[in-house]
């Protein structure tokens, strides 16, 4: 590995447990292929020279084959992409499957900018800070178009979709300052969608967390959406049962279907079941739940499926399941539609001037709220009794206020 520690690097640092996986097998991928086409060219230029016509009228004498030579340069090679595609998978399954103790980070990609809400409530704009030597998973949505998050010095891409939930984890290895890029193209200002992973000692990351005091934590903002707006009506959270499914306990499980198939209740699934509730019936209930597409934001269904997994907490370990923001902010009990924040950076349509650093605590102001709950105009968006589907909503401002410290 001393090219990567070179002056000139012909790759990025190595700041990963991942990382240096990946580098192997390109640096494998590369001598291969440098030792195959330089064995080629010297085989080729050998014959051209052995082989050549030296007399104009001169006849090559006819060579039927060799059944043995043509097998050996058929298995062999084969054998070798056989060695490129045995190691590729196992790093592919390495860095796809999702480790269970990892801590569970929330990702909002839109134009142009990266937004970050950690499990204790934290929210960072293009720029998301994590400790050192810890598994770090992120759940990835987007609010308008395809993106695509690449962190270089990891190893580790994947694409942010809209409509549905991509996830991704590292463990960084070196405290340091490493970028962050979107590489999809996603509009006129795609080249100044990025920001920086700042990875710090355990004991710096824990004060840098102490800095926000007033922090909504993912769990407990979706549980003050779910009381609000009255989804506990219909959906247990208690296992005491309802008019609607119990929703404790069913993270990670296969859920019986009306159809009479089943599906394992994961994040994607608890999205469905807020935006269309009728892809999927639960066996037993009826079809009754009203749709809330174009009602609740991607954060808000965050927060929701953040509170949902709670509720499963042998299936969800990387969960904050703790309530955090009541230590923090008594006054707030569950967290209400105003008591998550208030400058709402959806409204910012290009790329801030700096990445954020979480607030601090300034005044606020009462959002909008996705599903109209907090203005009044929309008291209760619970399903009709015998829904479906786990009905909830939230309602709230879209985001918290962001001041920089």
């Amino acid at each position: 590995m001393a090219l990567l520690q070179s002056p000139v690097r012909i790759l990025p640092e190595q700041a990963s447990t991942i990382s240096g996986q990946v580098d192997a097998l390109y640096l494998y991928l590369w001598a291969v292929t440098i030792l195959m086409t330089t064995l080629i060219a010297i085989i080729a230029t050998y014959f051209v020279i052995k082989y050549r016509r030296r007399s104009p009228d001169e006849i090559p004498r006819q060579i039927a084959g060799s059944i043995k030579l043509e097998t050996l340069w058929s298995v062999i090679p084969f054998i070798i992409m056989l060695t490129f595609f045995a190691w590729g998978l196992d790093i592919y399954f390495k860095m796809y499957r999702m480790p269970k103790d990892a801590m569970e980070i929330s990702v909002v990609g839109k134009q142009w900018m990266w937004k970050f809400q950690h499990p204790t409530g934290q929210r960072e704009i293009n720029e998301l800070h994590v400790p050192v030597n810890r598994k770090i998973k992120l759940i990835m949505t987007t609010e308008d178009v395809i993106h695509a998050l690449f962190i270089p010095d990891f190893r580790v891409k994947s694409d942010v979709v809209p409509g549905r939930y991509t996830s991704m984890w590292f463990e960084a290895t070196k405290p340091g300052r490493y970028h962050i890029y979107c590489t999809e193209y996603c509009g006129t200002n795609h080249s100044g969608m990025g920001g920086y992973v700042e990875v710090m000692e355990r004991n710096d990351y824990e004060q840098w967390l102490s800095g926000n005091l007033n922090a909504v934590s993912p769990v407990v903002a979706g549980e003050g959406h779910f009381n609000t707006l009255g989804c506990v009506s219909c959906h247990s959270a208690d296992g005491s049962g309802g008019r609607g499914p119990v929703l404790q306990g069913i993270f990670g499980k296969p859920q019986p279907l009306a159809d009479g198939g089943s599906v394992t209740v994961d994040e994607a699934y608890i999205r469905e079941s807020i935006l269309n509730p009728a892809a999927k019936i639960v066996a037993g209930y009826g079809n009754i739940m009203p749709t809330y597409q174009g009602q609740v934001s991607e954060e808000q269904l965050l927060q929701l499926v953040a509170y949902i997994k709670s509720l499963s907490p042998e299936a969800s370990d990387g969960i904050q399941t703790t309530a955090p923001a009541r230590e923090n902010n008594p006054s707030t009990g569950v967290a209400s539609p105003t008591g998550q924040g208030t400058t709402n950076p959806d409204s910012l349509r290009s790329n801030p001037l700096a990445p954020t650093n979480p607030s601090t605590g300034g005044g606020t102001t009462t959002g909008t709220g996705g599903a109209r709950g907090a203005s009044g105009t929309r008291t209760n968006d619970s399903a009709s009794p015998g829904s479906s589907r786990p009905n909830s909503t939230s309602g709230g401002s879209n985001q918290p206020r962001r001041d920089n410290q």
